[in-house]
C-alpha cells in the first residue's frame, strides 16, 4: 500500500458499519434477494465495463472495486518480491477511492482504539485494541488476524473488518500484527497468533473483557490462525474460544480444486497468488501438508462451535466448504454461508457492497449468540 494512502485509509476507516440483523442458518446458504433487501443503505455503484471472463456472476458493486484496484496499474504480486508486493495497492484502497470518488458518509466512530506491543519468543508483535465506547464493559472479547497469506496486509488493510465486529457485537477486538514471511517462516505466525490468543486470555480484565466470553475470527490466511489457535488452546488445556468466524480460510493444500480451477485468474486472489504466499511463508513444500496449513489434516475434534464464510468468486471457496464438512464430521458444531457474486477480501467492503454489509451482521449475529 502507498504510503500516503495508508495514513488517510486509518483515518478514513475508523467508521462504524451499523448493520441491520441478518437471519442466521444451521447449514450452508446462498445469499441474493435477503441480501438486497437490505442493500438501501450502500450507495449503489456500476461498472464501467462487462463482468470479466473470470467472474460473469459478479454483483456490480463488487466489479466496481475490482476495476478501481486495476485502475492503479499495479504489476501482479506473483512477479513481485515481498518488499515490493507491500507496496501494491489494497483491496481497501480502491473501496476508500471510492468511498471519497461517490461522497458515501462515514458514520463516526463507536469505538475508541489503542495499540500495545506484546512479548512473543523471538520477539515482540503488536495488537490494535478497538473498544466499545458504548457502556463500561465487561465486554466480549474478540481476537482477530488478518489476511494477506501470511506474507502482506497489516493491520490498517483490515481496519474495517475489525472495527465492524467491536462495533456490531459491541466486544472488545484485539487485532493481532503477526510477524510475515518470508523474514518470519513458517511457524512463526501461527506461534504469534496463539502468543496473542493467550495475552488477550491473561489479560482480559484489564482490557476491560469478560475472561469467560473469548472467541477468534479470521480472514483468509487469517482464518487458518483462528482455527490453529482452538485447536493449540485444546491441546494445551488452554480456555478454548467460546467460537471461530473463519472467513474464507486456507484450510489445505490442493490448488486442483474446482474452485481453484474455477477462479484461478480471479481477483484479488488467484492461484498464481496462492502459490507465491506458500513459497514465501513454508521453509519446503512438505510443509504445506502439515496440519497446521492442511487444517484437513488436523484432529478437529472438540473445537468450538464455528462459523464459516465463503465468497462464491474465490479459489479458496472450497477450501471453507471441505473444512466444514470435515469440522461436522469431527462433531463440530458448523454454521456457514457462502455469498453469491463477490469475491476474496469481500468481507471489509459493508460501506460500498451489500454482500459485505450481510456477512459482517452475519458473522456479529453468530458471536452475539455465542456470548450470550
Amino acid at each position: 500500500m502507498k504510503t500516503n494512502l495508508l495514513k488517510l485509509s486509518s483515518a478514513f476507516f475508523a467508521l462504524a458499519i451499523s448493520l441491520s440483523a441478518c437471519t442466521s442458518g444451521d447449514k450452508t446458504t446462498n445469499t441474493t434477494d435477503s441480501v438486497m433487501a437490505d442493500s438501501s443503505a450502500v450507495v449503489a455503484l456500476k461498472p464501467a465495463g462487462p463482468p470479466p471472463e473470470w467472474g460473469k456472476t459478479i454483483k456490480p458493486e463488487m466489479q466496481t472495486v475490482i476495476e478501481k484496484l486495476a485502475s492503479y496499474g499495479d504489476q501482479p504480486l506473483e512477479t513481485l518480491d515481498p518488499a515490493a508486493a507491500r507496496k501494491n495497492h489494497t483491496p481497501t484502497d480502491a473501496v476508500m477511492d471510492l468511498v471519497k470518488q461517490n461522497e458515501i458518509e462515514v458514520p463516526a466512530p463507536q469505538v475508541d482504539t489503542s495499540g500495545k506491543d506484546i512479548n512473543v519468543a523471538g520477539g515482540k508483535i503488536h495488537v490494535r485494541i478497538y473498544t466499545p465506547k458504548a457502556g463500561n464493559g465487561p465486554y466480549p472479547l474478540i481476537v482477530y488476524y488478518h489476511g494477506g497469506g501470511f506474507v502482506i496486509a497489516n493491520l490498517d488493510v483490515y481496519n474495517a473488518s475489525a472495527q465492524g465486529l467491536a462495533e456490531q457485537v459491541n466486544a472488545v477486538v484485539v487485532s493481532v500484527a503477526y510477524r510475515l514471511a518470508p523474514e518470519s517462516k513458517f511457524p512463526t505466525a501461527h506461534n504469534d497468533a496463539f502468543a496473542a490468543y493467550e495475552w488477550v486470555v491473561k489479560n482480559a480484565v484489564s482490557l476491560k473483557g469478560d475472561p469467560a466470553k473469548i472467541a477468534v475470527v479470521g480472514e483468509s490466511a487469517g482464518g487458518n490462525l483462528a482455527a490453529n489457535v482452538s485447536i493449540t488452546a485444546r491441546d494445551k488445556n488452554i480456555m478454548i474460544p467460546l467460537h471461530e468466524v473463519l472467513i474464507y480460510p486456507i484450510a489445505q493444500s490442493n490448488m486442483d480444486t474446482e474452485s481453484y480451477k474455477l477462479y484461478a485468474n480471479a481477483k484479488p486472489l488467484n492461484k498464481a497468488m496462492m502459490g507465491w504466499f506458500t513459497e514465501k511463508y513454508l521453509t519446503t513444500m512438505i510443509e504445506a501438508q502439515n496440519p497446521k496449513i492442511s487444517l484437513v489434516n488436523a484432529n478437529l475434534k472438540g473445537l468450538p462451535p464455528t462459523t464459516i464464510i465463503t465468497a462464491e468468486i474465490d479459489p479458496l471457496h472450497d477450501d471453507g466448504t471441505i473444512l466444514a464438512n470435515k469440522l461436522s464430521e469431527a462433531g463440530v458444531k458448523v454454521n456457514s454461508r457462502n455469498y453469491e457474486g463477490v469475491t476474496h477480501e469481500f468481507f471489509g467492503m459493508a460501506l460500498v457492497v451489500p454482500e459485505a454489509k450481510a456477512a459482517q451482521a452475519y458473522a456479529a449475529e453468530q458471536l452475539k449468540f455465542a456470548f450470550k
